[in-house]
């Protein structure tokens, strides 16, 4: 049986058209044309992942990522007809992992959609890493076998996306890690033209929830023109 994905797009020719390819690939489709049956339809059985459009004729796609990320931590990507930034960084502020902009090639959604399964069932996986499980540094706790994340004795709640990128930059602290290396490495995906936008927005949110600063940092160093780095 295939993953479970969501789909809410009150555009009916483009949600139908996802589904078909979706269903193409063995994948199990729940379609909603808007967000209030899409939220009750994850109140009562969540998916594996979700796919949301921004604009929706009653709760818009941010408010119902919000809602999904108070309860769920499965992968959602946002759809957007617009190619405003601040669309991006709304969505990836709110928690969504990545977003396509419309109008898209179906099958590269597919991709993304892939992408995003396989990082997340990683990231879920009760078997041992093989390497190192658990990093400890500066008053933070990262625990690969459990994904618990503590800063300073106190839990700190992170998407998978950003406990991934935590762990990259953690597990080679003194080292630069360029932005088209922590695309590959956290989405498992070839590096695009906006990916560098997609990195620094979660970095971002990672520090907003560190009470880090890009400008006096604790933790996540930019390292401009060439990355990001944890000092050791």
């Amino acid at each position: 049986m295939g993953a479970d994905i969501l789909i809410v797009d009150d555009e009916r020719a483009i949600a139908d058209l996802v589904e078909v390819y979706l269903k193409n690939e063995g994948f199990d489709v729940h379609k909603f044309y808007n967000g209030r049956d899409a939220m009750k339809s994850v109140e009562s059985e969540p998916a594996d992942l979700a796919i949301l459009d921004v604009m929706l004729p009653d709760i818009d796609g941010f408010t119902l990522c919000r809602k999904i990320r108070e309860k769920h931590n499965f992968p959602v990507i946002m759809l957007t007809a617009k190619e405003e930034e601040v669309d991006k960084i709304t969505g990836l502020t709110l928690g969504a992992d990545d977003y396509v902009t419309k109008p898209f090639q179906p099958l590269e959604l597919v991709a993304r959609v892939k992408a995003q399964l396989r990082r997340f069932t990683r990231y879920n996986s009760a078997e041992p890493a093989q390497e190192e499980s658990i990093l400890e540094f500066s008053g933070l706790i990262l625990n690969q076998d459990t994904h618990e994340c503590i800063l300073n004795e106190k839990p700190l709640s992170l998407t998978p996306t950003e406990f991934s990128i935590l762990w990259v930059l953690g597990s080679r602290r003194g080292h630069v890690v360029s932005s088209e290396e922590l695309f590959r490495e956290v989405w498992g995906e070839k590096y695009y033209s906006n990916s560098s936008n997609t990195v620094m927005v979660h970095i971002r949110h990672l520090r907003e929830k560190m009470c880090d600063s890009a400008e006096h940092p604790k933790y996540i160093k930019t390292v401009w023109g060439v990355g990001y780095k944890i000092e050791k």
